[in-house]
Formats: structure tokens, sequence, C-alpha cells
């Protein structure tokens, strides 16, 4: 884990004395606790990651944590009340001038405290270098998303076998997550969607008491986490003969894709493989229906890095940074289909991480 602490260092704007990763309670944890330490069980409430220039790590955790600290390459200080919490942090930034915290993760009561402890430090935000670091995966990272989604690869095979008329979306939907759970999992990346029917024209629906009928598409988007990193994959079926329209959105969303794993390389502006996209689309009978960005960095976080394939996006594609791709067509009151496939770049194109087929599946 030196290496990503001294890779986020390298990434700073200004010179810091030390930085600060500061959990609080749940929800309000910080991945990036769990990035540099590299630790993969526990809920560390209330404790806190130093990070030093030179890469060491200093963790201050509470007793409940203690054993599961251990597993770290770090200095592990146990604190067994406030006042030696109070010590701990005191010790270990009370003789510094500056200070990065990461204040897209640290909760404003926490961040009040901190300013009321040490009124003479300067305290600088160090999100953005955070980020930027954590779009670029090491081996470690790209092999256990590899993993998740090896995982998701097994449940997509999987979802005709579970399909029958009278089937719930909800139904479909414990069906799935226990399936990536038997297959490796540690839970679902995120709350599954499954959805049918003139449901699976709205993107982010999740699932509820519609059943299945012969006709319907059957859109589901979920993902796998594993060791705390995620897959994220689409597919979108048709249950019984597809109709001509449903054939055609198919097809569109099936060539759009295409076309942004063809151009996705290094150099690339996140911008241009949106554009190229969109403007495909555009272009159909479908114009104006694929209404979201193109895809997402994936990771640590399901959306890793905050970075979109999306119109405006500057960013610069990198050798290494994980990418979803996405595109939709979506009709109200008719359904919709998505396709979503997880990509590593590579030094000349990408690696395609999820193996599901993508071709158009009747059942």
């Amino acid at each position: 884990m030196e290496r990503r602490v001294k890779n986020i260092y390298k990434n700073l704007e200004n010179k810091l004395d030390v930085i600060l990763i500061k959990n609080s309670i749940e929800p309000y944890i910080d991945d990036n606790f769990f990035y540099v330490t590299g630790l993969e069980k526990g809920l560390f409430e209330g404790c806190v990651a130093f990070l030093s220039p030179e890469g060491n790590i200093d963790l201050v955790v509470s007793e409940l944590e203690e054993e599961s600290a251990k597993k770290s390459d770090a200095n592990v200080m146990v604190y067994k009340s406030s006042k030696d919490y109070e010590g701990f942090l005191k010790e270990r930034i009370s003789s510094c001038k500056n200070v990065g915290l990461n204040f897209k993760g640290i909760s404003y009561r926490d961040y009040i405290r901190l300013e009321k402890r040490f009124p003479d430090l300067e305290f600088f935000d160090i999100s953005q270098s955070i980020e930027e670091t954590r779009l670029v995966k090491d081996e470690i990272e790209i092999n256990l998303i590899k993993k998740a989604c090896e995982i998701a690869d097994k449940v997509v095979e999987k979802i005709p076998e579970m399909l029958h008329e009278g089937i719930t979306e909800s139904e479909l939907a414990a069906e799935i997550d226990y399936l990536m759970q038997k297959n490796g999992a540690d839970k679902a990346a995120f709350e599954t969607i499954s959805s049918f029917e003139k449901n699976s024209s709205e993107p982010h629906y999740t699932h509820g008491s519609t059943k299945l009928k012969k006709g319907d598409f059957v859109l589901c988007d979920f993902g796998a986490c594993f060791r705390k990193y995620n897959s994220d994959i689409t597919r979108t079926f048709v249950f019984g003969r597809a109709s001509d329209k449903q054939k055609s959105m198919y097809k569109t969303v099936q060539d759009a894709q295409k076309i942004g794993l063809d151009i996705i390389k290094p150099g690339l502006k996140a911008s241009e493989v949106h554009d190229a996209v969109l403007s495909y689309i555009e272009k159909t009978e479908f114009k104006g229906r694929f209404i979201h960005s193109t895809g997402h960095s994936l990771g640590l976080g399901v959306h890793d890095g905050g970075m979109r394939f999306s119109s405006g996006c500057e960013l610069e594609l990198k050798e290494n940074m994980v990418f979803t791709v996405e595109p939709g067509v979506y009709i109200p009151g008719f359904g919709g289909v998505r396709i979503e496939d997880d990509i590593l770049i590579k030094k000349d194109g990408i690696e395609i991480l999820t193996k599901a087929p993508r071709e158009l599946i009747e059942i």
C-alpha cells in the first residue's frame, strides 16, 4: 500500500506534512481508508489512517477493530477510551503545519471538531488527488475486479433458467443476489435492478411486484462485490418472441456499444467516447432516447473516481483505468434496452472484463 500513498502525494498540488483519512459512523465510511490500508474486513467506525509522504501508514483504531487492523501493513495504535483517542491524534499531528483531508469523505461534524482541537493547523482538500490516483488501478485491484466480473458472468448465464411466467421482479432480484454470493461474492455491489416490460424504460428502477409475462423486456443490471472491488453488468432479454421494435432497439444499442468499445484507448478524452456513441444513436429512429452517460469509472466504488464517459468530460484515458460501457435506449410506456460491460484500458486498446454474450436472447 506504500505505493498507493506515495502516488496520492505525487498528485497533490500542495506540499503536506500528513494526510488524515477519518471515518465517522456508517454510512459515512470513507472507501479511501480501505484503499490505502488494503483491509478487506471490518467496519472501522471512528478510526483514522495517517499517511506520511514516505508512504508509511499509522492506524488509530478501537479495540473492536484491533485484530482486523493487524492484517494491514501499518503501525496500529489501539484506543480504549476517548482520552486515548485524543492523545493519539495530538501525538500524530500537533507538530504539523498542514494536514490533508478528503473533504468528499469526511463528515462536517468531524471536520469542525478537528478545527476546534487544532486551531493552528491548516487543512487542505486532497479529494481530487485521491480520485486521480484511484482511477489508475494497480495489479492487485485489477485482479480483484476481474474476479468480480467472473462472478457476474456466471450469474448472467443462469438468468434465462430463472425466468418463467409469473415470476416477480423482486423474486428475480433475490435469485440474482443469491447466485452472486453462491459464486463467491461478498455481497451485491449495489441494489440489483430487475425490471420487466415498461419498467425497463426507467434506467434506475430497481424491482417491484410486477410479474413477468410473454413479450416483456427483462432488464437486469447488477454487480458483484469481491473483497471490496466491484463489477457492474447489464443484460436485456426478451421473454418470448421479440417484436420488430424490440429487435430494432436492441440492435441499435448493441451497435452503439460496439462503437464505444472499438475506439477506447489511452490518450482519448472520455467525452469523445460518449459523443461517438450518442452521435450514432441520434441518427437512428431512437433519437433523444439515450438519456445518460455512456459509462463510468469502476473499482473500489461502483463509480470509482467519479469520472464518466459523458459530454464535456475532459479526462484523458490512461492505461489501467477501468470503466463501464453502457449505452441504452428507453421509450416510456414501452420499455428499455441497456447493454453494459466492464473494460480495462490497455496500452493499445481495451480488455473486455465481462464475457457474457451480448446477443439478444429470446427466452
